[in-house]
């Protein structure tokens, strides 16, 4: 029946999404405030439309998050859903083929049904809308089986500050069984996967002093310690031989993932040798004894994202810097908590410095790691959407990257949430040129119902 609905609806499917990308709701830039206003109404109208017996747009400190919700038997499960509204800003414009506010379909190798090409498309606009439409099919084909309720959000891509207020304040009226959220991506169009994992995050800031003053390296070098080479040397003692975090206590709280959830990833189609060629790599380098997509998601990192000190300009200058600094982030997994390791990271860096030279470290932001068991109902719910819809059985993965949103909900709701994303790496997510599949945001429409039939009758189990 879901198959026949879309067939019926799909040009009206396509031509309304078409319409929420081409406001340029930019949260990153104050002068498109009116756009973020603009599609948080429109968000809203649509799911009225779509059948919500309520509906609203909530006032922040920032931009407004709409709510909606339908209540069909409070002795149901309630599944919420999780979106955003707001995009990335669209620079730079000139290596997008197509103004990015302009929306245009268009076939390629991989989407030979066409693709959406515009800023928001599947991130997270496209993904966001597959729901209102799958909600709009269960409630006109009467095939709704438990109570939802909406959360869209406007500040997403500038750290979801307002979010975090929104949730702290109206704990019983977002109350659910489960959060449903797609905003990542799956393997291919082919292998559908759910991300089960977010690494967490630790950012600092160091600063290396030595003399009061820049020195010039004839007559004071080897008498006095150069800031740069001391970091340097401190730095490299963070990994061992092995490429193992030499930090005391720094894995003290790591779960290790399960044999089986290892086998489960291993099932993932992957090439090292095309791995290496997209990166124009000779060999991998991490830590010994996981596998290349094992270190990326299930294992924590430490990594120096810049660093600087002394003379980069034209030409030579002859000096021993007073300064050094470097930027370094650290992945975690769980059970790692952020400020923990920052401070481990802190006493510990402080330490192993000579006492030619002084240290500061410099906090910045962080986010703790998040993780669906497989053997979470939710899991299995939507793995068997999955299955029906696309014919095999996703595949579990843990995503490298961080969502802090999705701890918090975990924190401040106490619930879990399950991450069905239908994009693809390829999709050129905050990139020019940004693009999402007809045939995937046709297939989300197809498959959300089937998780809501599924997750409602292993709850009621």
């Amino acid at each position: 029946m879901t198959k026949k609905y879309i067939q019926e609806n799909k040009e009206r499917f396509i031509n309304e999404l078409i319409e929420l990308l081409k406001i340029p709701s930019i949260s990153a830039d104050p002068g498109h405030k009116k756009y973020i206003l603009r599609t948080a109404d429109s968000i809203k109208d649509s799911l009225v439309d779509a059948g919500c017996k309520k509906a609203e747009i909530c006032e922040t400190p920032g931009n407004p998050i709409v709510y909606a919700e339908h209540i069909i038997d409070k002795d149901l499960p309630t599944v919420l859903v999780y979106g955003h509204y707001d995009v990335q800003p669209a620079d730079p414009i000139e290596l997008w083929d197509s103004p990015p506010f302009d929306p245009v379909i268009k076939k390629t190798d991989i989407h030979p049904e066409g693709a959406i090409f515009a800023r928001g498309a599947c991130d997270d606009k496209g993904q966001l809308y597959m729901h209102v439409k799958a909600f709009e099919y269960m409630i006109k084909e009467n095939k709704l089986p438990c109570n939802v309720k909406f959360m869209i959000e406007g500040e997403e891509e500038v750290g979801s500050v307002s979010l975090e207020w929104f949730v702290k304040r109206n704990q019983e009226k977002l109350s659910n069984d489960v959060i449903l959220i797609s905003d990542t991506g799956m393997i291919s169009n082919q292998q559908p996967s759910i991300t089960t994992g977010l690494r967490g995050l630790s950012y600092v800031e160091v600063e290396v002093t030595g003399p009061n003053r820049d020195l010039h390296s004839g007559l004071y070098g080897g008498a006095v310690a150069n800031p740069i080479n001391i970091m340097a040397k401190m730095i490299a003692s963070l990994h061992d031989e092995n490429n193992h975090i030499t930090i005391p206590g720094f894995y003290d709280k790591v779960i290790e993932a399960t044999l089986e959830e290892r086998a489960q990833m291993a099932k993932a189609p992957f090439s090292i040798k095309d791995y290496k060629k997209a990166l124009d790599i000779e060999d991998v380098y991490g830590e010994k004894g996981y596998t290349t997509n094992e270190r990326n998601s299930i294992r924590p990192t430490l990594d120096v994202n810049g660093i600087w000190g002394g003379y980069t300009g034209e030409g030579a200058k002859t000096v021993i810097p007073s300064k050094a600094f470097a930027k370094i982030s650290m992945r975690l997994v769980p059970d790692q908590d952020p400020d923990e390791i920052t401070k481990m990271f802190t006493d510990h860096f402080i330490s192993i410095a000579p006492k030619a030279v002084k240290v500061k470290v410099t906090p910045h932001h962080g986010g703790h790691a998040y993780v669906t068991p497989i053997d979470n109902i939710a899991y299995k719910a939507a793995n068997k959407a999955y299955t029906e819809t696309f014919g095999v059985e996703a595949i579990p993965q843990r995503s490298g990257g961080s969502i802090p949103i999705v701890s918090l909900f975990e924190k401040e709701l106490k619930s879990k949430s399950i991450l069905m994303g239908f994009g693809l790496d390829s999709d050129a997510i905050h990139s020019p040129n940004e693009h999402y599949g007809i045939f995937n945001y046709l297939k989300g429409i197809e498959t959300i119902p089937l998780f809501y039939q599924y997750y409602t009758k292993m709850f009621k189990a």
